[in-house]
């Protein structure tokens, strides 16, 4: 069940057999079998210019040698799709994936589906469909050869891209390329086995680690063409600032500043290179006034919580009777739990490259909704979408902040404006202080006991802007106890606020598993076994509303206490639990922390998944660490406010970020199964952080309720 990965022992490599004319293949001589040719996989390594491609289809090029090319459809965030994607074809066209060139797929919305990075959905969503894509173009380069040779394609069988018929002839992909990509397209394809797979399941270096490691360009802000302009934006210092006016006569005197232009309460230096727009950006005085409401943290803390006891909220789920639960109840145990606004600081600032002119619309960069940022520009610019093309670029982070298109669209009207290719580039500060943050919230969880046992749930959720998403309500302990609420209410305001990594169940997770730790308290049993128990409750329920499987979820508990060697550590080592089902998948987590000089230190976190079948662990692995360290992390840290509509941190030298010595080991499991893949970006930083809330609850004794725990452990905002 733990998968241990190690070291590739090969690179991978393009690969072509003797030089002839366009790349073809050579084919061998065997006298001993009746002259037949037998084709093999190309052996020597080849620059993949040098090959003659042949399209396919959409995905699939196939070059005159057996080289596949494959194109991945979906943003490069860092969650490894470019190498996942690709492999889900590449088996089912069963071809070894050292003779896979992988490139990435420019928007195209007539051929491809879901070009989205966001929602740990794109495995889930394309498990099939690229496996199809696969498989039948196998199946139409089978019949291409059984043509060739006059036999039945059910005589047929392909191996390592060689196509071989009863008799012993083979022929390789290349041979029939040309003639299989003309033929009908089959329908009714039959996918392989699981027990069958050669490439999904096995531990496939990232497609782009070398030039991410050599630092070759790769990431939109390395995106370069002749006569473009780089593009720096002052924009409002304060969330409900209005531009008034502004001096650009000492910014037009740095050297390399081309032209300053106003657009849309925002003012571009544009300049042959980036140091000189940044610099002239320095250099204008501008005066803003105020439009809208100048707000604060403090004020949005007295707002959530007025929220919280005020009686104006939307039911989002409601079973059974919650007022007659409580008031019949022996015992109620209520907890406010809190976290602040959080920025996504990618390490990749937002950019991107626009050319617009009479006749299209160039976009290139990186962002994770492609088709959403075209019709946005097309609109913007009054465009017809036809006029616009997005190229991907791999992202430097996203983590739901290059889900919105906004610098792409800032990017297309400067361009617009002045008429000339451009890149537009954040600073670190213009990052942090414009951009698009995870909103502040407040969830207040009230529980009734009676006899014994939980007998009714109440949830509130009160938060700036928008609420939880409506199958959120679904997740445990929905349905595990009878009379179970959920209630939201919002604030509107000015300050924009979406998605970030996980929505809204990033901290969700941790308010509820540690409700969950306190109440077992409260009930004098095994924080654990209550878990376990609740469970027992949805078993064989009718209930279609219910998002998670209580078995899954039982198995990824049971095996984290197992894994974890769950109460059996040393003296000095505390342990937390907490698990969570989100974005399809079910996860339990261990945190092992010990104290140093009284304060709590994160050693250790043993994580175990139900992902479903894992497509390629070694990437798998590398994004349950990373969410495990971003949810440690931002709990233990993460902290952004507000003043007079202004962000107070706006760079990393007072934004706290977990730095690599505090990083924990993370010790991970997958739950062997053949169900389809489920998401895996983001369903692992959710329970992180009540894991180690929980612990530190052992360690300390005291309940953290507020994010984040350090700055609070430090104000002693805490339960004791």
């Amino acid at each position: 069940m733990k998968h241990i990965t190690t070291p590739s022992v090969s690179r991978r490599s393009f690969i072509r057999t003797s030089a002839l004319a366009g790349g073809g293949i050579l084919i061998g001589f065997n006298l001993f079998q009746a002259c037949k040719p037998e084709a093999t996989p190309p052996t020597e390594v080849v620059d993949i210019a040098d090959l003659n491609f042949n399209d396919f289809n959409a995905f699939i090029k196939i070059a005159d040698n057996g080289m596949v090319t494959i194109f991945s459809p979906n943003p490069e965030i860092g969650q490894g799709v470019k190498t996942s994607m690709p492999m889900l074809i590449a088996e089912e066209l069963d071809v070894p994936w050292d003779m896979v060139h992988v490139v990435q797929g420019a928007l195209d919305t007539k051929n491809f589906t879901r070009q989205v990075a966001g929602g740990s959905q794109s495995i889930r969503q394309g498990w099939e469909p690229l496996r199809q894509t696969g498989a039948t173009a196998r199946q139409m380069l089978v019949n291409a050869a059984a043509a060739k040779w006059g036999v039945d394609p059910a005589t047929c069988s392909t191996e390592s891209g060689i196509i071989k018929n009863s008799n012993g002839d083979t022929l390789g992909y290349g041979e029939v390329v040309k003639e299989a990509a003309s033929l009908s397209v089959p329908e009714n394809i039959k996918l392989k086995d699981p027990k069958d797979f050669k490439i999904i399941g096995q531990d496939i270096p990232n497609v782009d680690v070398d030039k991410i490691i050599t630092g070759k360009p790769l990431y939109g802000l390395d995106y370069k063409e002749e006569g473009m302009l780089i593009a720096s934006v002052v924009r409002a210092p304060s969330f409900g600032l209005k531009l008034a006016d502004y001096d650009d006569s000492e910014a037009l005197k740095v050297n390399g500043v081309k032209q300053i232009v106003e657009f849309k309460n925002r003012i571009a230096v544009l300049a042959d290179n980036t140091w000189s727009a940044i610099k002239a950006k320095k250099k204008l005085k501008v005066n803003w006034k105020e439009d809208t409401k100048l707000e604060s943290t403090e004020e949005h803390d007295k707002i959530l919580s007025d929220l919280l006891e005020g009686n104006e909220f939307n039911t989002l789920r409601s079973d059974g009777d919650i007022k007659s639960a409580f008031a019949n109840a022996d015992k109620v145990l209520e907890r406010v739990y809190e976290s602040p606004f959080l920025p996504h600081n990618c390490m990749e600032p937002m950019n991107f490259f626009a050319d617009v002119t009479d006749e299209k619309v160039r976009l290139i960069g990186p962002i994770q909704t492609p088709a959403g940022t075209a019709r946005s520009v097309a609109e913007l610019l009054e465009r017809n979408i036809d006029d616009i093309s997005v190229d991907m670029t791999r992202m430097g982070g996203g983590f739901g902040r290059r889900l919105y298109g906004d610098f792409a669209q800032e990017a297309a009207l400067i361009s617009n404006l002045v008429k000339k290719p451009i890149k537009l580039v954040y600073t670190r500060e213009d990052d942090m202080s414009a951009g698009i943050y995870r909103p502040a919230i407040k969830y207040k969880i009230a529980a009734s006991i009676k006899d014994g046992q939980i007998t009714g749930y109440h949830l509130k959720e009160a938060s700036i802007n928008s609420n939880m998403y409506g199958l959120i309500p679904n997740f445990f302990p929905a349905g595990a106890i009878e009379n179970y609420q959920v209630h939201v209410a919002k604030y509107d305001s000015n300050i924009t606020t979406g998605a970030w990594r996980a929505p809204y169940t990033n901290f969700l997770a941790f308010a509820e598993q540690s409700f969950f730790d306190d109440l077992a308290e409260l009930m004098e049993v095994d924080n654990v076994q209550l878990r376990l128990d609740l469970l027992q409750n949805v078993k064989g329920t009718t209930d279609e509303r219910i998002q998670y499987s209580p078995e899954r979820l039982e198995q990824v508990i049971k095996t984290a206490v197992e894994k974890s060697e769950w109460g059996k550590k040393p003296e000095g080592v505390y342990q937390g639990f907490s698990s969570y089902y989100c974005h399809n998948t079910h996860v339990a987590e261990v945190a092992d922390v010990i104290l140093e000089n009284d304060q709590p230190v994160v050693k250790k976190v043993t994580c175990v998944v139900d992902c479903g079948i894992v497509v390629n662990p070694l990437g798998a692995k590398n994004q349950i660490e990373g969410g495990v360290i971003d949810g440690i992390g931002h709990a233990m840290y993460g902290d952004f406010s507000f003043k007079g509509g202004a962000p107070q941190y706006t760079n990393f030298d007072t934004y706290r970020l977990i730095r690599m010595n505090e990083t924990p080991i993370v010790d991970t499991y997958f739950i062997e199964s053949d169900i389809a893949p489920t998401g895996l970006g983001e369903p692992t930083l959710p329970p992180a952080g009540a894991a180690v809330a929980n612990a530190i609850k052992a360690a300390k004794g005291v309940r953290m309720t507020k994010q984040p725990f350090v700055k609070n452990m430090e104000n002693k905002a805490v339960l004791g």
